[in-house]
């Protein structure tokens, strides 16, 4: 039995070492198999890499080779370019040098010229002192002779002539006389008809004294406020685009608009109605309102100047000349407005030359245009005279236009019929009593000095009078101007004011740069 027990055990013993040898050798065969897998896997990812990199190394290779193609490329380029702009240069040097050597023969050729002129003008001039004095010693020679054959002095010989050439010419003297009677009694009629003219002409025409301001009505006083803007922005931008003073004071339902210049003050007026009526008073709405102001007005001015025109009857005139003639509604001289002083004038003018046997259509428009100078004078250096005869002989006006326009102030003689009425007709409606105002002409000289001085510096691009003339608004452009200059400029215009400008009390200067940024959104 224990035998049994004992061999059963071996057997046991021996098959566990069996199945633990069979086991272990399992295990090592799966191993095997597992690290040449590995091994073949490490081979294959080493072998791809390998191949990666020597695929980089063949790219970078053709980059390395394109880049130095493109760089020797760009180089025979730059080389080719320098050596055209070289010869390029070296052709320019070489006219210029064969076009000086050529003036510069021409201009000793010239003073050569010059210098065998100025010999032969000498010798000329030796030549005739020669001639000269041999011509006199044979005249001298042929008196002697005469006197010597006729038995009488020289003296003598030209009072005999004198008597016979006085007995012959008495007939013609006698005639002479009678023509010269017959035009001074024709001269005396003229000047009859001139003085009748003169005394049927004189009336007393109606007349509008200009002022200083218009008056702009409110529905009520809430819109005072809105026009004043937060912190005052709306009233700085109405003052600074329209070039006016805007008065805001406790007079009820109404704000006061103040400018010398009429045809600013009613583009302003206008402008400042149509924001009222609109509601929306801000920056930009009234930059909007302005211009289409501005353009309104130009049509406006345009199409009267063709109305005026057409009912003169003085045949065609350019429409520039007819723009002007529009124009002249908003200025005015010695507060006298210049279209009803230029109508006036006209119909006058017209008068009087048929009165006097002159053409009435061309005293009409000589009339007419004798003061256009004036719708430049705001915009243009020079007096209305000069610029009135420069702009009516750009557009070929008859030479009695200009005439009249440079002698209604003197600075030529009357040279027609039809320019003496223009004078004249001028001369009366000045001088009507009550027709014009000097305290107002010498105030709005004063101010159009000032914004022209502060308009001739450079960089400005609009100056304005305001506050009565005490005070010139200066909006400069930006770009030309920093804050330093405009602090200069100031100076300076406030400096040349004194110099040239006499006025009351003082005068503010104000430099306004204001920069601006703009884009659109599509």
């Amino acid at each position: 039995m224990l035998n049994e027990i004992l061999m059963g055990g071996g057997t046991a013993i021996v098959s566990g070492l069996i199945g633990f040898f069979i086991s272990k050798k399992i295990t090592s065969a799966n191993f095997e198999v597992y690290t040449q897998q590995a091994k073949a896997k490490a081979n294959a990812i080493e072998n791809e890499a390998q191949t990666l990199l020597e695929r980089a190394r063949l790219k970078a290779r053709e980059i390395e080779i394109e880049a130095k193609k493109e760089f020797d490329s760009a180089k025979d380029r730059a080389r080719a370019d320098f050596a055209q702009r070289e010869e390029q240069l070296r052709q320019q040097e070489n006219a210029f040098a064969h076009y000086k050597s050529v003036e510069e023969e021409k201009l000793q050729n010239e003073a050569r010229a010059l210098q065998a002129q100025k010999v032969n003008i000498e010798r000329n001039e030796r030549s005739l002192a020669s001639l000269k004095k041999k011509y006199d010693q044979k005249i001298e020679e042929a008196v002697r002779a005469i006197e010597h054959s006729a038995g009488m002095t020289q003296e003598e010989a030209k009072n005999i002539l004198l008597e016979k050439v006085e007995e012959k010419s008495r007939g013609e003297i006698s005639h002479i006389v009678r023509k010269y009677e017959n035009k001074a009694r024709e001269e005396a009629q003229k000047k009859a008809n001139y003085i009748i003219a003169q005394a049927t002409s004189r009336f007393a025409g109606e007349f509008a004294s200009e002022r200083l301001t218009n008056l702009v009505h409110l529905e009520n006083d809430e819109l005072k406020g809105r026009i004043i803007g937060k912190d005052g922005r709306n009233i700085k931008a109405l003052e600074t685009l329209l070039g006016v003073d805007i008065i805001i004071d406790d007079t009820p339902n109404a704000i006061v608009v103040s400018s010398f210049n009429l045809y600013r003050r009613a583009i302003a007026t206008k402008t400042l109605q149509l924001l009222i009526e609109d509601g929306r008073i801000q920056p930009a709405r009234i930059e909007e309102i302005f211009e289409r102001v501005s353009s309104e007005f130009e049509e406006k001015i345009l199409q009267e100047g063709k109305e005026i025109v057409s009912e003169l009857d003085i045949g065609v005139v350019h429409p520039e000349l007819m723009k002007l003639i529009g124009r002249l509604r908003y200025r005015a001289s010695y507060g006298q407005n210049a279209l009803a002083h230029t109508l006036e004038v006209a119909h006058l003018a017209g008068v009087m030359a048929a009165e006097m046997g002159g053409d009435p259509k061309i005293a009409k428009r000589a009339g007419l245009l004798h003061d256009i100078g004036k719708s430049l004078t705001h915009e243009h250096e020079g007096n209305h005279v000069d610029l009135g005869a420069e702009v009516c002989r750009r557009y070929n006006e008859d030479a009695v236009v200009i005439n009249a326009i440079y002698a209604h102030h003197a600075q030529e003689e009357i040279k027609s019929i039809e320019c003496g009425a223009v004078c004249a007709a001028d001369a009366l409606s000045a001088a009507r009593p009550g027709a014009r105002r000097e305290v107002l002409e010498s105030f709005l000289k004063r101010v159009t000095e000032i914004e022209e001085i502060a308009s001739s510096h450079t960089g400005v691009k609009q100056a304005y009078a305001i506050n009565a003339g005490r005070e010139v608004r200066v909006i400069v452009n930006a770009t030309l101007i920093n804050d330093d200059e405009s602090i200069l400029m100031a100076r300076e215009i406030a400096v040349e004011i004194e110099e040239r400008v006499q006025y009351p009390s003082e005068i503010k200067v104000n430099v306004i740069r204001e920069s601006r940024a703009v884009e659109y959104a599509k």
